[in-house]
């Protein structure tokens, strides 16, 4: 029997057999780590993805959801109450004339809006605009939020225009709700927005800011304090109480930015804008 046919001993057989499972336990460990590592860094990304998810769903506003039921169908305000507001709390001189080119989109003049889902400023303006433009066409549902529970009249009930579609005859609407209720990045002005925003409001940073039709620039036209304490619902309610302090406040703004849409409308449609008190107001502005 030549060498390399030599029988091993019992007690070689024993060593080669303890070092091959020794080793077989190696190579399973590392297997598992490998696979471990690999399941850690699915799950990373998939909490990455998740994070991002969850960012964006609540990007449109903290608690941002549908109004209560009746809400929006109560921003149509009957015209007996239109006319027994009239300017109310607010003012012509919250109206800045302006002679820009005029702002157009699509054929149609334009009303833009900027503002952030965070400020009560912007918060008191929403309720008014949906009023006025409400009466012109129509928003495809739209959700409730509430400002930033830390600035100035603090979580104040609220619409969000944010991915809101509004259709009308007469001019479109384009919202930019630039930043979120904390006060991230929601909306990026466009540079021709942005330049707007920067010669009719310098810096061109604060909201709201309201330019229609490039004829007329509005800022804050009514006190948001009358809003303050009050849910979605009442504040619909009290849209439609003319002798409330909603209605003074957020109705009478409404008139006034319906006037200067007809400015810019040329009038139509002639059944809002020959109502009371739109010829008195056009007239003022």
């Amino acid at each position: 029997m030549s060498k390399g046919e030599r029988p091993t001993s019992p007690s070689a057989r024993a060593r080669i057999a303890a070092q091959q499972a020794e080793q077989r336990r190696k190579d399973q460990q590392r297997r598992v780590f490998a696979v471990g590592g690999v399941v850690v860094a699915l799950l990373a990304v998939i909490g990455i993805v998740i994070g991002a998810l969850v960012s964006h769903s609540t990007s449109s506003g903290q608690g941002a959801g549908p109004l209560p039921a009746g809400v929006q169908a109560k921003l149509t305000v009957p015209a007996s109450t239109l006319a027994a507001v009239g300017i109310g709390s607010s003012s012509t001189g919250y109206l800045k004339p302006v002679t820009g080119s005029v702002l157009t989109a699509g054929g149609k003049p334009e009303m833009l809006y900027i503002g952030g889902e965070w400020c009560p400023y912007c918060a008191a303006e929403r309720w008014a605009m949906a009023v006025a433009l409400s009466r012109f066409g129509s928003f495809t549902p739209l959700k409730g939020i509430h400002s930033s529970s830390t600035d100035v009249y603090p979580n104040t009930a609220t619409l969000t225009f944010y991915r809101a579609t509004y259709t009308s005859n007469y001019l479109v609407f384009t919202p930019v709700e630039n930043e979120d209720v904390n006060h991230n990045l929601l909306v990026a002005p466009t540079p021709s927005q942005q330049a707007l925003w920067a010669k009719y409001d310098p810096p061109g940073d604060s909201y709201p800011f309201i330019d229609i039709g490039n004829r007329f620039i509005a800022t804050v036209t009514y006190n948001p304090q009358v809003l303050q304490g009050l849910s979605w619902s009442q504040i619909a309610a009290d849209l439609h109480n003319p002798s409330s302090a909603v209605a003074k406040g957020a109705v009478g703004s409404a008139n006034l930015f319906t006037a200067a849409i007809c400015k810019i409308t040329g009038n139509a449609p002639a059944s809002v804008c020959t109502a009371a008190p739109i010829p008195a107001l056009e007239a003022r502005i």
